[in-house]
């Protein structure tokens, strides 16, 4: 059930005399064979709430497009940065995730008396507190999660036009079935993630296709 009240009062509880400015990071696309991992950073304000926002991925993609233009809109704040298929291969996606996830925060304009992080710890702050199920939380990461999911959602719709054999239009980049059946018909694509495929093309093929990536 979506209760944008119940998160926009949870993040309103913590305002006080030195917390007047509450920033949300959160991710998206960790599990994904294929494309970016996406980080939003959102600083919203707290005299007007934006009803339905909530976890992205109990939103429809209609509904998320909507609250994305609208979360741009009213933010205080709104800063994006993504990682993309190499760099994930090559530190690993948790690695690659706090990168981006640092890199979000570090590109606000404006910097916040607190940060609430979705789940994981990044130490980049000296007041930041990390929530698990953040973006079913808090009103701010919640606001960060529509943007980085509507945001990463456009980038695979536009590689979905590049390589068309893949289902990334409707998948995203997940291991959907038709996702991997074109991988067995059509091959992979550079933007896959090779450390994510050892078990469908095999490992010797993911190290011999992660060495002429590295040549290039």
């Amino acid at each position: 059930m979506i209760n944008t009240k119940e998160i926009f009062e949870h993040d309103k509880a913590l305002l006080n005399d030195k917390i007047k400015l509450i920033a949300g990071i959160d991710e998206v696309g960790r599990g994904p064979l294929a494309g970016p991992v996406v980080t939003a950073c959102v600083i919203m304000p707290y005299d007007d709430m934006i009803d339905g926002v909530y976890d992205s991925k109990k939103i429809s993609a209609k509904k998320r497009e909507a609250l994305y233009q609208e979360i741009i809109n009213r933010a205080v704040a709104v800063s994006i940065s993504m990682r993309d298929q190499d760099t994930i291969d090559k530190i690993n996606i948790l690695n690659a995730t706090k990168e981006c996830m640092k890199e979000s925060f570090e590109k606000l304009t404006i910097k916040p008396d607190l940060l609430l992080i979705d789940a994981v710890k990044l130490n980049i702050f000296e007041n930041e507190k990390a929530i698990i199920k953040g973006d079913a939380t808090s009103y701010a990461i919640a606001c960060a999660s529509i943007i980085a999911k509507a945001y990463r959602d456009r980038i695979m719709v536009d590689y979905a036009k590049q390589y068309p054999n893949y289902d990334f239009e409707n998948n995203v980049g997940y291991g959907t079935k038709k996702h991997i059946e074109g991988i067995k018909q059509s091959g992979i694509t550079p933007i896959h993630r090779l450390s994510f495929l050892s078990r469908i093309i095999g490992e010797e093929v993911c190290k011999q296709k992660s060495m002429e990536r590295e040549a290039k």
